[in-house]
């Protein structure tokens, strides 16, 4: 992973008001971004790139409302591949697109996967795919009472 590497040091409070501001709304100018940290837009874009090349700013992105595109049924799949199965099992994992995400975990499971479906029946044929190479345990998400967010570390 790459390190944040200026000439004058770490990321500063101006670069943690940058991110911050970018976190709560990507699309904003440099223009705007810029009055709201007192520099100019230039040091502004610079700054940016700067953050982007150093890999703190991995990308940009867009909030989709899943149950809008016809997917309204979320759920955590923790897999525990048989023995001698886990490779088999990650492909099968990582050709699903219903699964958004995937974390291979330590513990009784192996992979802990998120996924986004149709129906339950959807769910069922998922489960399926995996079951004669794993075991599985699965849990319907009812609500999110926290949505995914960035820890602290940019406050």
């Amino acid at each position: 992973m790459k390190r944040l590497s200026y000439k004058n040091g770490n990321i500063d409070a101006t670069d943690k008001k940058i991110l911050n501001t970018l976190i709560n709304e990507a699309r904003i100018s440099n223009v705007e971004l810029a009055r709201l940290v007192g520099l100019s837009p230039p040091s502004v874009a610079e700054r940016i790139r700067r953050l982007e090349e150093a890999g703190v700013i991995e990308g940009y992105t867009v909030k989709i409302n899943s149950g809008a595109l016809g997917l309204p049924i979320r759920a955590w799949l923790r897999i525990r591949p048989v023995p001698g199965q886990l490779q088999k099992v990650l492909k099968i994992i990582q050709e699903q697109p219903e699964i958004i995400e995937c974390d291979r975990v330590t513990g009784d499971d192996c992979f802990v996967a998120r996924a986004q479906l149709q129906s339950v029946d959807h769910l069922e044929k998922l489960i399926d795919k995996v079951i004669p190479y794993s075991m599985t345990n699965t849990s319907i998400i009812q609500s999110s009472p926290v949505i995914r967010r960035l820890p602290p570390i940019c406050t």
